[in-house]
């Protein structure tokens, strides 16, 4: 397919190299490979699928991914990909033109990701000259502490590190603490007809996080429709008594493929959340442990969860009291568009 072709200029010369756009359905296969064997080599605990994948792109926000991906192919082989979207935060916050990437171990060192690199700037900078100005606009990127060379590519092309994230894991599920729910609240079933007062619920704790962009309804979606994660008989949710108003939240969830593929039994205590008025009582510790009594319950032998290191609340302290240690480190990178 000539015409779906994209000429770069600087590209290396390899042969049978050429570069290409995003051809719909009939790539989603090529990209989970291309994702598997990147995170192999990079030591990132992926197991992404077709239906993944399907179900991620049927609910993209602020991307048109016949225009804003590049695939690059040698003998017709998808050897990586790349995919770029734009965001704004609130309040008058930064524009930001996030893009991720994916290259084949063999094929790396040789210019290819830097070329991938450049081709997303410039498409974002399109993208960024259709938005207002007078507020900043922002490249940003992502790399974990395994992934050492994409760092050094990132930081070699003006990207610094703003932001560092947290992996962290409890290795057991014996000796849960118990917290106490505050009083007046109460965990119940999630129920489908609550399931859109959860998530807004969700949504407006997050507002306090950094970073944080208000959710779409195609956010909302992708989350509903999510067969992999979207598992609401593990999650605990707090309901205020007297307001019938949901106080917090935990989205339990447990990866199969994953424990599958990694030979392994565990849970993720993930999303978790308390709004204001509920705040430095004790919820959050209550329903972590909650969830992970849920977790030990439904066959789980251990428990992991993400955490932005400089969370305000405290988070990474909460969740050591929890039980969670650090293993893992990731950072956000930006640089002026």
């Amino acid at each position: 397919m000539i015409e779906d072709r994209i000429s770069l200029s600087e590209a290396p010369d390899i042969p049978g190299l050429v570069f290409r756009h995003f051809r719909g359905e009939s790539d989603y296969p090529r990209m989970v490979a291309a994702i598997a064997a990147s995170a192999e080599a990079d030591k990132n605990e992926r197991a992404d699928t077709v239906e993944d994948i399907a179900n991620a792109y049927a609910h993209l926000t602020n991307c048109d991914p016949y225009q804003d991906m590049i695939f690059p192919e040698v003998g017709e082989e998808v050897i990586g990909y790349s995919r770029g979207w734009w965001q704004e935060e609130p309040n008058v916050g930064p524009y930001l033109y996030t893009f991720v990437g994916f290259l084949v171990p063999a094929w790396r060192r040789n210019g290819i990701g830097r070329v991938m690199l450049h081709w997303m700037e410039d498409r974002l900078r399109t993208v960024a000259a259709g938005h207002p100005s007078g507020r900043p606009k922002l490249l940003q990127g992502f790399a974990s502490e395994t992934e050492a060379g994409l760092a050094v590519l990132l930081e070699q092309e003006g990207y610094k590190p703003i932001r560092y994230f947290h992996q962290m894991v409890r290795p057991t599920l014996e000796d849960i603490p118990d917290f106490p729910l505050p009083e007046g609240l109460e965990v119940r079933p999630a129920l489908p007809q609550q399931y859109r007062a959860i998530w807004e619920a969700g949504a407006e704790a997050f507002r306090d996080h950094w970073g944080y962009v208000s959710p779409t309804e195609e956010d909302y979606q992708a989350w509903l429709n999510n067969e992999r994660f979207f598992q609401p008989h593990l999650w605990r949710v707090a309901w205020d008594v007297a307001t019938d108003q949901v106080a917090g939240q935990v989205g339990t969830f447990i990866n199969h493929a994953e424990n599958e593929k990694y030979v392994r039994r565990r849970g993720y205590t993930e999303s978790i959340s308390v709004r204001r008025p509920w705040r430095r009582q004790g919820l959050a510790r209550a329903l972590i442990v909650r969830s992970l009594g849920a977790q030990k319950e439904a066959g789980m032998t251990e428990s992991a969860l993400g955490v932005d290191s400089e969370n305000l609340s405290g988070a990474t302290r909460v969740y050591e009291e929890c039980g969670f240690r650090v293993v893992k480190r990731s950072a956000v990178y930006r640089k002026p568009l």
